[in-house]
């Protein structure tokens, strides 16, 4: 008996092959084995044999990224997938722009469907590890300096008495000088260890960050930036308190 099968047949059949798929993707990027910064450092100084792969873009690559990682960007694995290792056995440590990255994840789901077998990811990523003072490759362009979108206490101020509740206040300050007196709803994440922390911001609010004078609320501005955050603002303390506006304490 000779089957015949429409285009529309053919359609949905195909609608359904590609969900399955994606279905066995997810899956396998569930099953992987995640380690911290404690434990990277540890495998990399016990000189374990492994290999370190970027899974960011190119361009984030280029600027900087930990030592000697290859730059194997999640959207060019099909191009680029013979700089894996030949033996699909081999310890293969992924990594990314942190705990809500998913390149790493994409990555290495497509890396098992490819056959590999032993995959871990870095959870954290480049962020934590710059930020905790591990080894790394700054490019040329690792120093340039950004232009930050600043929001005047006038408009931040008309922000929180909306109470829209899309945005995030961040004090990037030290604990006690967010207890001595702070921007009404902010939370406290010290710059020092921001990407560490930066987990609690969801991406699709606005993010303020501020400190005193700049500098510290421009270095978690740029941590933002790498964290892959798209709509972040800065504004400083000493001008809100010279605009004469209240401080919680």
């Amino acid at each position: 008996m000779k089957l015949r099968f429409t285009n529309s047949t053919l359609s949905r059949l195909f609608a359904i092959m590609v969900v399955l798929a994606l279905t066995v993707i997810s899956a396998s990027a569930a099953d992987f084995r995640v380690i911290d910064t404690a434990q990277l450092k540890e495998m990399t100084d016990s000189n374990q044999k492994f290999m370190l792969v970027d899974a960011r873009t190119k361009e984030e690559y280029d600027e900087a990224h930990i030592k000697n990682a290859v730059s194997l960007p999640e959207k060019e694995f099909e191009k680029m997938a013979g700089l894996l290792p030949a033996d699909k056995s081999a310890l293969i440590v992924m990594y990314c722009n942190g705990v809500k990255c998913g390149k790493s994840k994409k990555l290495a789901a497509k890396a098992a469907a490819a056959g590999f077998t032993n995959i871990i990811l870095y959870g954290e990523g480049f962020p934590v590890w710059e930020e905790k003072g591990m080894p790394i490759y700054a490019g040329p362009g690792y120093s340039k300096k950004i232009e930050t979108t600043k929001m005047t206490p006038v408009e931040l101020k008309k922000m929180i008495d909306i109470n829209s509740g899309d945005f995030v206040i961040v004090d990037v300050r030290d604990e006690q000088e967010y207890a001595e007196g702070h921007i009404p709803g902010a939370v406290n994440i010290p710059v020092e260890v921001f990407a560490t922390k930066s987990e609690i911001l969801p991406k699709e609010k606005k993010i303020i960050v501020y400190c005193n004078t700049g500098g510290r609320s421009y270095n978690a501005y740029r941590k933002l930036m790498k964290l892959g955050y798209a709509n972040i603002f800065q504004t400083l303390f000493a001008d809100w308190k010279e605009a004469k506006y209240e401080a919680a304490k």
